[in-house]
């Protein structure tokens, strides 16, 4: 499915595609030591030298992305790969994709759903990719507060994604121009918070080529929401149950976006919220048998939390406080919740610490969390196919921190012979290789009958890019810079619990041979 959109005789999506390769693959260097030199002991001077330089190469990065995404959609018809998508799962997946920046900023980022949403025909990638610049440029223009992403039906096949910051707003004379190319509301921000004005051009042209609309509204002073709405096809979705039905949850945190989206999500799934700024409102409000989730954010000066006395609590926790879950769990929390929060985990906790009793070991009491996990793959054995020697050093080095035992070829051909002879739980294929390239390189393992998951990491970031590398026989998409986080989703994806031989689709290898020629 495409939009009426004309290809320009300009720039040719090859030419971008180099383009984007070539600018991104220097970055994704810089970027990726800079992040690994701050996890280093550092003088405070040091420190904010190492800081101004990756806010310096993630703002280098912000402009690269939104050039090339202009240029690439006025210069070939967008097409729409339609498939069934899980709103929800989607609100999650940008959520936690946008978290890190959020909380290097000192605000929140979450996400809740109405009750009763469709299962939707849509492209997931376009759609993201509106959501993922209404987060961003929410998170940009925030300091206090936090971003708040949702989903709604609004009528017969429509659904409207929205995107609210506790910002300074958008006047209502600016509220039009702002989605044109180019435009800033105020000659302020381009020096102050950086941009070209082109992020909110795109989005709007994707609205076009899914026949949507997109606006923003708010309080100046107050925070801004911007949408995008769409007539989608929808493809029937089991009736959900409601977990926490008769359930009280009580949320204590000083941050509204954490109070609002936590008491949706609850009340989502069938349960009653109830929400105060303090631990001590909380309280007062709640009955004797609610759960209390209580956000770490509530410490004192010294970081010291405890639950009330007798009370079932749970903490709320960012990524980066996962080096505090034993002394709270020690002071008494029946478990921990990592934000932004997951409707899942909720209900798990919620009903893990009600059935709770002082003799459960608190080993069993829930499942660790995946972004907070010491390392998401010990003992994976990891090829890593990458030609340019930085980019492979912050891959391995990156790789096993999570735990991986890693061995690294540096063209298509060496890959191919690597895997001729050893066994492998996963293959990261950079796509621009000397010789054999990794597109050629997996459509060759692929005619061996290799069928160990094959993931690109690569600088070409197109969409067009994934669609390639997935028809060839990959089977996900790592875009350059490389962060730990997606790293770490991808680990898990593909070599955790899930995909041992009982949850593995039909078609994988079974452990016992993993990357080895099938048969």
């Amino acid at each position: 499915m495409s939009s009426p959109t004309r290809p320009s005789a300009g720039v040719t999506p090859e030419q971008l595609a180099t383009l984007s390769h070539e600018f991104r693959t220097p970055l994704n260097g810089v970027l990726g030591m800079a992040r690994l030199l701050e996890g280093t002991r550092l003088t405070a001077e040091q420190r904010s030298y190492v800081t101004a330089l990756r806010e310096s190469g993630d703002h280098l990065l912000s402009l690269v992305n939104d050039v090339l995404d202009f240029a690439r959609l006025g210069a070939t018809a967008i097409d729409l790969t339609l498939a069934p998508v899980d709103i929800e799962g989607l609100l999650r997946q940008v959520a936690e994709l946008m978290s890190p920046r959020a909380h290097e900023k000192g605000v929140e980022i979450a996400w809740a759903v109405s009750p009763g949403l469709p299962t939707i025909l849509a492209d997931e990638g376009r759609l993201r990719q509106v959501l993922l610049n209404y987060a961003g440029n929410a998170i940009k223009f925030t300091t206090v507060g936090g971003v708040l992403l949702t989903a709604a039906v609004t009528g017969e096949g429509r659904v409207r994604f929205s995107v609210a910051d506790t910002g300074p707003g958008v006047a209502p004379q600016a509220r039009a121009k702002i989605f044109e190319a180019f435009v800033q509301t105020d000659a302020s921000h381009s020096t102050q918070l950086g941009g070209a004005g082109l992020g909110l051009a795109i989005v709007t042209r994707l609205a076009r080529a899914m026949s949507g609309e997109v606006g923003v509204g708010g309080e100046v002073g107050q925070g801004a929401d911007f949408w995008f709405e769409a007539p989608f096809e929808t493809v029937p979705t089991p009736r959900r149950d409601l977990p926490l039905a008769g359930c009280v949850v009580a949320v204590a945190s000083p941050n509204p976006i954490v109070r609002v989206a936590t008491a949706r999500q609850i009340e989502a799934a069938g349960g009653r919220a109830i929400v105060a700024a303090d631990t001590a409102a909380a309280l007062a409000a709640a009955p004797p048998a609610a759960v209390l989730l209580i956000d770490a954010a509530l410490a004192g000066p010294r970081g010291a939390l405890r639950p009330p006395a007798d009370r079932r609590a749970v903490v709320l926790l960012t990524p980066e406080q996962r080096g505090r879950i034993d002394r709270l769990k020690s002071a008494g929390f029946s478990g921990y919740l990592i934000k932004p929060l997951r409707a899942a985990s909720i209900v798990a906790q919620v009903l893990q610490a009600g059935a709770q009793t002082a003799a459960t070991p608190i080993a069993e009491r829930h499942a660790e969390d995946d972004r907070v996990a010491p390392a998401s793959a010990p003992g994976v054995r990891v090829l890593l196919a990458e030609d340019n020697p930085i980019n492979a050093l912050l891959a391995r080095t990156l790789l096993e921190r999570e735990g991986c035992k890693v061995d690294r070829v540096a063209g298509g051909d060496q890959a191919v012979a690597a895997l001729s002879s050893n066994s492998y739980d996963l293959i990261l294929m950079d796509l621009r290789m000397p010789g054999l390239n990794g597109v050629d390189a997996t459509r060759e393992l692929r005619a061996q009958g290799i069928t160990a998951p094959i993931v690109a990491l690569t600088a070409d970031a197109f969409d067009e890019d994934r669609r390639a590398c997935l028809a060839a026989g990959m089977d996900d998409f790592l875009v350059k810079p490389l962060t730990h986080a997606a790293l770490r989703d991808v680990l898990t994806r593909w070599t955790g619990p899930a995909t041992r031989p009982a949850a593995r689709p039909a078609g994988w290898t079974k452990a016992a041979t993993r990357a080895k020629v099938a048969g």
